[in-house]
């Protein structure tokens, strides 16, 4: 009996729904990876080690000893501790029977028993009359599903592919994008002259990993190299020694570098927050134009120290809107100031009750503000608010 989750479709904790596991390995190619931290023994079902592993996450079926299969999904490894052993041991030799060939009929990829128990001889029969491979854990459960979930988060994590450039500028990973011959590599290469680390050139192979952050690495073939025009292909390392390279980081800016362009407007302010998607992650996104004489090493080094102050929590435009905002308001009170002193009652004068009318047509901060943004003043001025009589007293 299968449940209707057994196609192998459901998505690890953290990753989007609509971005799921997009490769595949073998149970063989996994057992042996030389990344897999435990040494795994393979006790049954030799016959099906060319079944497929689709999903970066264990699962742990105890329920399915029991007959029930809902849940159980064939293409992720299945983990049985202690506690389901112990489930076993405590059946009948018959129902134990059953329980076992109820789940390997399932068509596991392959099922690990750890702590280095002996499997009962119901769970080996079964595991080789479906053809499904059972191994041996030496390591206790905890440990061997963190290092099964270290090998398949790096074998099966979703991929994609950039053109651009990626290095890493104060531990900030800096995507630069832009067309062919714009001048990313050349910034690239200024920015390793200024000591920061290239990652990759021209093609970016990017994966997700969970809770939802995206990697960068190199093509193999390109790895440590750069292409400057006029120059032809150079070795970043040789020339620059190993501190000038690193084989992936995390994509935390993309710069997106742009002819100057009269025509266009460019955010000034920093207050627009525009995001480019990776593998359904946004990531913040920075468009940069450029023309001859603009140090663009320095520009790229003042966004990366940027990117830095606002993880810590400064954000530097928007300090700056509230500023500009608090000295609209004021200097708005100072054009106007008759209106904003009448509607405060005088303490000389004798108090008189407010009417409805009166406070209906005392105007508002907000209206003032309002009024204020028309005024077109410059940033810098800085409004004194005038004197009037009884300041001094």
């Amino acid at each position: 009996m299968r449940s209707p989750d057994q196609s192998g479709n459901s998505s690890p904790p953290g990753m989007p729904s609509s971005m799921q596991s997009q490769g595949e390995i073998s149970v063989e190619t996994f057992v042996s990876d030389p990344g897999l931290a435990i040494r795994l023994r393979q006790v049954a079902g030799e016959s099906g080690l060319q079944r497929p592993i689709r999903h970066p996450r264990v699962q742990k079926s105890g329920l399915a000893l029991a007959g029930h299969f809902y849940g159980v999904v064939p293409t992720r490894v299945q983990v049985l501790g202690e506690t389901e052993l112990s489930y076993l041991e405590a059946l009948d030799p018959g129902v134990r029977g059953v329980a076992a060939r109820g789940f390997f009929s399932l068509g596991l990829s392959c099922v690990i028993v750890t702590s280095n128990h002996t499997p009962p001889k119901a769970m080996l029969t079964a595991a080789e009359a479906t053809g499904t491979p059972l191994f041996v854990s030496p390591s206790r459960s905890s440990r061997t599903i963190n290092a099964v979930h270290a090998v398949l988060d790096d074998r099966l994590a979703p991929q994609s592919q950039l053109h651009g450039v990626l290095v890493d500028v104060f531990g900030v990973g800096l995507l630069l994008l832009g067309k062919s011959g714009i001048g990313k590599s050349e910034c690239a290469l200024e920015l390793v002259l200024r000591g920061h680390r290239l990652v990759a050139d021209d093609v970016v192979l990017c994966d997700w990993r969970p809770p939802g952050m995206v990697f960068g690495a190199p093509a193999d073939l390109l790895r440590h190299h750069i292409e400057v025009r006029g120059l032809g292909v150079l070795n970043v390392k040789a020339l620059f020694g190993v501190t000038s390279v690193r084989e992936r980081k995390r994509i935390d800016v993309v710069v997106r570098l742009a002819d100057w362009d009269e025509a266009v407007e460019y955010d000034r302010l920093g207050l627009e927050e525009k995001f480019y998607t990776i593998l359904n992650t946004p990531i913040r996104e920075l468009t940069v134009p450029v023309r001859p004489g603009r140090d663009m090493g320095s520009i790229l080094e003042i966004a990366a120290r940027n990117e830095l102050l606002r993880r810590a929590g400064t954000n530097s435009s928007r300090e700056f809107k509230e500023r500009l905002e608090q000295q609209l308001v004021t200097r708005a009170a100072i054009d106007e100031p008759d209106t904003l002193y009448e509607s405060a009652p005088d303490a000389s004068s004798p108090s008189s009750p407010e009417t409805e009318e009166d406070t209906a047509e005392r105007p508002s901060w907000a209206a003032l503000a309002e009024r204020a943004a028309g005024l077109n003043e410059s940033s810098a001025w800085i409004p004194i608010r005038p004197s009037r009589k009884g300041d001094d007293e």
